[in-house]
């Protein structure tokens, strides 16, 4: 049994990664800290677990007692939490910030997309999970990296649910605004585009051409709706071989050949993947969960080859009814 910390377990993703793991069936949740809910049950903080749990936040963080700690805080304390705190040899840490993902000296994190680097998380005490963005766009574009096939510049929009804003309301995130709204934000200057251009270089270094990536603020509550195109040379086909050859052994993705929705990923950590050629564009569509295969549900998976596990372990969640 793998007994757990949860670090900063009042947010989205920390209640996401709670219900995954009370139905895992090698996981045992040790303690959830959370300094302003400390005391409070959890599921007064997360509604959905009310019968599910009796487990109450603490201030508590007895590192000793447990096998891996997930960091669920904000951007920018996941660093700070780490330099003011000594860890176990044996811990295992997964971080869901963006704190870790580039790689810098001193870094010693994986980059945790098991369709990028599996084997090394495997043998990994440490692992950045990917961002939300970052997750669908790479799966879009990996399997052309990996063949040295991304021979123009990159195109892409993509749409996000309310919930990948956080559980902090803002001026763009309570109802009244967003919904039956849409809006871009941060154009051609996103925080992942690091990540993803940095996964593109690992497997075909000499990219260099121009990524135009336009996010989307969605009015709907979660899922990640990438629609990307650049130039390919072959035919759509040879592409959906490139693409079902590349991911032949990564359970969650799925190349499809009809036009998905966006409900067939909600609630699970599939990605579907869909291809369409038109004259010399190659279009993509890269569908995902932002709080599931886009944060906890990965940070799970991720979990699950760190110590051994059958990658689907615990994961085998069903999408919401049309």
């Amino acid at each position: 049994m793998i007994k757990i910390g949860i670090i900063g377990g009042a947010g989205y993703t920390a209640g996401e990664l709670i219900r995954i793991l009370l139905n895992h069936s090698l996981a045992e949740i040790e303690f959830v800290q959370s300094t302003s809910n400390a005391g409070n049950l959890i599921s007064d903080v997360h509604a959905d677990l009310l019968g599910e749990t009796d487990l109450v936040f603490t201030e508590k963080m007895p590192f000793d007692e447990v096998d891996v700690i997930f960091l669920c805080m904000g951007h920018g304390k996941s660093k700070e939490f780490i330099k003011n705190n000594s860890f176990p040899k044996f811990l295992k840490i997964i971080d869901l910030s963006h704190d870790y993902r580039i790689k810098r000296e001193g870094n010693d994190f994986v980059y945790g997309l098991p369709e990028l680097n599996k084997e090394e998380i495997e043998s990994s005490e440490r692992i950045a999970n990917p961002g939300c963005f970052a997750t669908g766009i790479q799966l879009a574009f990996l399997p052309l990296a990996a063949t040295g096939l991304l021979k123009d510049e990159i195109h892409i929009q993509a749409i996000t649910g309310s919930t990948g804003a956080g559980q902090n309301p803002s001026s763009t995130s309570h109802f009244s605004w967003r919904n039956n709204n849409l809006s871009a934000y941060k154009v051609f200057q996103h925080q992942h585009e690091g990540e993803i251009i940095q996964s593109l270089k690992q497997l075909q270094p000499d990219f260099g051409h121009e990524f135009n990536f336009i996010p989307i603020r969605g009015n709907h509550t979660r899922g990640i709706f990438v629609s990307a195109y650049t130039n390919y040379d072959g035919s759509v086909e040879d592409a959906r071989k490139l693409y079902e050859t590349y991911y032949s052994d990564h359970p969650f993705v799925f190349v499809v050949d009809k036009n998905p929705a966006l409900k067939q990923v909600v609630n699970t950590n599939k990605a579907i993947l869909y291809l369409e050629k038109h004259g010399n564009k190659l279009v993509i569509i890269s569908l995902t969960d932002n709080l599931i295969k886009g944060a906890s549900g990965q940070a799970v998976q991720n979990m699950n080859l760190m110590f051994g596990l059958e990658e689907k372990t615990g994961l085998n969640l069903k999408p919401v009814a049309f």
